[in-house]
């Protein structure tokens, strides 16, 4: 009986590891695809931005364009005038009001020159958040393919365990399956552990001697003096199996 008990607390104990292991995969992979779709947003964001950024400056890069042509025809026209005239102190005002023009427009050039330098910089930006953002976008979708295959796969493997978890409770007396279910509650996993020489397997603390041999008789569901775990000597089922063993050689 004590045996069997045993049996099935390591049972029941493999059985709530999986259930706990399939619990956090159904709370943290909803979580993942948030962080991806996060992601995804800003993303978006940022190449809205960067276009928004680019259309401005190609703006102001056509409005300089237009501004040097038009202040060049009229540098041209100041030039043709000047061939006309006679008068020293006009010639004078010509030549100055076509040196501020051209000056004006050399400031227009230098400015492009910076605005093309920026242009291509946005560029550059906008194809590797574009580049990002395609890339995002095809993860995400066979993300949730198989998030979704895993978890239905993970709600009915949880179904079929709930079942199993039924099952052993039942044959699991009730006060030890208390003290189970308690010690479970409040330290870290495992629960039930072996005992060899002397040390137990969940603290690797040695046991008193008199709980040893108490435990070594097999009669009664013993915890750890020391981390309060459920306990069993590892070679009770070590003879156990020799025993099947050694049936299954002689059959």
């Amino acid at each position: 009986m004590y045996l069997k008990q045993v049996e099935q607390l390591v049972a029941l104990q493999m059985i709530d590891d999986e259930i706990m292991q399939l619990n956090t995969f159904l709370k943290s992979a909803p979580a993942e695809m948030e962080r991806m779709e996060s992601r995804l947003l800003e993303l978006k964001e940022t190449v809205a931005h960067l276009k928004e950024t680019i259309a401005m400056i190609v703006t102001q890069r056509d409005q300089l364009d237009r501004d040097i042509e038009d202040t060049g025809m009229k540098i041209k026209k100041s030039k043709n005038k000047l061939m006309m005239v006679n008068n020293s102190k006009e010639h004078q005002a010509m030549m100055r009001e076509i040196d501020n023009l051209e000056k004006t427009n050399r400031g227009r050039e230098e400015e492009k020159i910076s605005l093309l330098e920026e242009l291509a910089r946005q560029e550059e930006s906008l194809a590797a958040s574009q580049s990002e953002l395609t890339a995002l976008q095809q993860e995400i979708s066979q993300k949730k393919k198989q998030i979704n295959q895993k978890l239905q796969s993970a709600k009915a493997r949880l179904e079929t365990l709930q079942g199993l978890r039924a099952g052993a409770e039942e044959v699991v007396p009730k006060p030890i399956l208390s003290r189970y279910q308690f010690i479970r509650a409040r330290l870290s996993q495992p629960v039930v552990v072996s005992v060899g020489e002397g040390i137990c397997k969940g603290c690797n603390i040695s046991i008193p001697p008199q709980t040893y041999n108490v435990l070594q008789k097999g009669e009664q569901i013993l915890s750890c003096p020391n981390c309060q775990r459920i306990i069993y000597w590892s070679e009770h089922f070590a003879k156990e199996e020799e025993t099947e063993e050694s049936k299954a050689a002689a059959a």
